[in-house]
C-alpha cells in the first residue's frame, strides 16, 4: 500500500532453537488506527500482514481477540465519520467480518444520551459468552452473545457520583475493564476523568477505588473520585495486584484496587497513558512515559519501554532495537499490550504510526510497520 510499509519479518527476536517450540503457532496481531484496522500474522518466526486495512477511513479505538471458544473470534469497534460507531465481529481470523442489523451498542432513549465511540471491548475471564464494552460518554455495555447485541449497565450509568464526572482531553470514556477469573461478579472499571470503580455484585452496585491515586490537578488532590485515570492492568500471577498509569503518576494495588501505593520512583517521569502486564510473569509490568501532560512526546526523546519485574520497586529501560535517534511517538493508552503466548511477546504502536514487537519480554525489539496512521490500540493473541 502506498506510504506505509508493512513488513514480511523474520522475527530475529526469537531464537532458532525456539522453532520448534512455537512450531506452527500462529499469533495474531490486530493494530486499531485512525484510518482502519491493520492485521498481522505470525508463523512461526516470519510475521506478514494483510495487504490492505479493513474499515478503511474508519477509526479504530478498540478490538478484542476472544480466544475463548473452539472458534476464535475478534471483534473491532470502528467509527465512521459518515455513519457512526459500531461494533463488528469476524470468525476467520479477521479476514471477513460481519456487522449487525441493529447497532449492537446503542443508549436507550430515556438517557438522553447518544454514543461517540466504543473505547473498549472486553471478553470476561469467567463468562464464556459474556463480552464487556466501554464508552464515550463514559458507560458500561454487556453482551451475552459474544459481542452481537449489548445491554446498559444502568447502575453504573446511574451512580450518585455521575453529574461530577468531567470529560478529559481526549473525551469522557470508560477505556478500562478488568474482569476477574476467580468471580464473574468481580468488574473493575476506568474512566477519564472519573477514577476506578468496582463491582462486587455483577454490576447492580458500584463504588469509586481511588484511595492513594492523587489528582494534581484539581483543588483536592486526594478526591473521592475524579481521578484521570488513563490505563489499568492486572498481574498475571496475583489476580489481586494492579498496576494504574494515572495521569501523573504510577500505582499498584495489592488489595484489588481498594488501595493504591505510588510505584513512580525510578522512571524519568510518571506521566503517560499506557501499562500492560506480563501474561505469565507476576511481578511484571510494562509502561511507556511521556515528558509530561503539556509536551505528549516520549520522555527525554528517547523511545523505551520501561518494565517491572519487581511490582514496582524499582524500573528498568529497555531500548535495543528501538529507534536511537531523537523519538516524537506518543503511545496511547491501548497501545501497549501483550500477546498469551508461551513464549510471550510485548508490542506497542505510536503516534507516527509504527508497531515494534518484542519476543523475549521486551529485552530486545523489531520494527513490524511504520508509516500508518496513528495507532490507536493494539492486541494480540495465539489463534492456531
Amino acid at each position: 500500500m502506498p506510504g506505509c510499509r508493512l513488513a514480511r519479518v523474520r522475527d530475529e527476536g526469537v531464537d532458532e532453537d525456539a522453532t520448534e517450540v512455537i512450531g506452527m503457532t500462529e499469533v495474531l496481531l490486530a493494530v486499531g488506527t485512525r484510518k482502519g484496522l491493520f492485521i498481522g500474522r505470525r508463523r512461526g518466526v516470519t510475521w506478514e500482514f494483510d495487504e490492505s486495512p479493513y474499515f478503511n477511513a474508519q477509526a479504530v479505538y478498540s478490538v478484542a481477540l476472544d480466544t475463548r471458544g473452539d472458534t476464535p473470534r475478534l471483534l473491532a469497534g470502528g467509527d465512521s465519520a459518515h455513519w457512526g460507531p459500531s461494533v463488528f465481529h469476524s470468525d476467520d481470523l479477521g479476514r471477513t467480518w460481519t456487522e449487525p442489523a441493529a447497532p449492537a451498542v446503542r443508549f436507550p432513549k430515556d438517557t438522553g444520551a447518544s454514543l461517540e465511540r466504543v473505547w473498549q471491548l472486553h471478553p470476561a475471564a469467567a463468562e464464556p459468552d459474556v463480552v464487556y464494552a466501554g464508552t464515550e460518554p463514559a458507560a458500561l455495555y454487556r453482551s451475552e452473545d459474544r459481542g452481537e447485541s449489548f445491554e446498559l449497565v444502568r447502575p453504573l450509568w446511574e451512580h450518585p457520583t455521575r453529574s461530577k464526572w468531567v470529560p478529559g482531553g481526549g473525551g469522557e470514556g470508560l477505556h478500562t475493564v478488568l474482569t476477574d477469573a476467580r468471580d464473574p461478579g468481580s468488574v473493575t472499571v476506568a474512566v477519564s476523568t472519573a477514577g476506578v470503580f468496582r463491582t462486587a455484585d455483577g454490576g447492580a452496585s458500584w463504588a469509586p477505588s481511588n484511595s492513594g491515586v492523587s489528582a494534581v490537578f484539581l483543588p483536592d488532590p486526594d478526591p473521592e473520585f475524579g481521578q484521570c485515570v488513563h490505563k489499568v492492568a492486572r498481574d498475571a500471577a496475583t489476580p489481586d495486584r494492579l498496576y494504574l498509569q494515572n495521569h501523573w503518576g504510577v500505582y499498584r494495588s495489592d488489595d484489588a484496587g481498594a488501595h493504591w501505593t505510588d510505584i513512580g520512583e525510578g522512571l524519568p517521569s510518571t506521566f503517560g497513558f499506557a501499562v500492560a502486564a506480563h501474561p505469565h510473569r507476576g511481578d511484571t509490568a510494562y509502561v511507556f512515559p511521556i515528558n509530561a501532560d503539556a509536551d505528549r512526546v516520549p520522555a527525554d526523546h528517547r523511545c523505551r519501554v520501561f518494565r517491572t519485574a519487581d511490582a514496582g520497586k524499582s524500573w528498568e529501560p529497555l531500548s535495543a532495537g528501538l529507534p536511537r535517534e531523537d523519538h516524537y511517538g506518543t503511545v496511547l493508552r491501548d497501545a501497549l499490550s501483550t500477546d498469551d503466548a508461551e513464549q510471550a511477546g510485548v508490542y506497542f504502536g505510536n503516534r507516527n504510526g509504527e508497531v515494534f514487537a518484542s519476543a523475549d519480554d521486551g529485552d530486545s525489539w523489531r520494527q513490524l510497520a511504520s508509516h500508518l496512521p496513528d495507532v490507536l490500540c493494539v492486541r494480540a493473541a495465539v489463534v492456531g
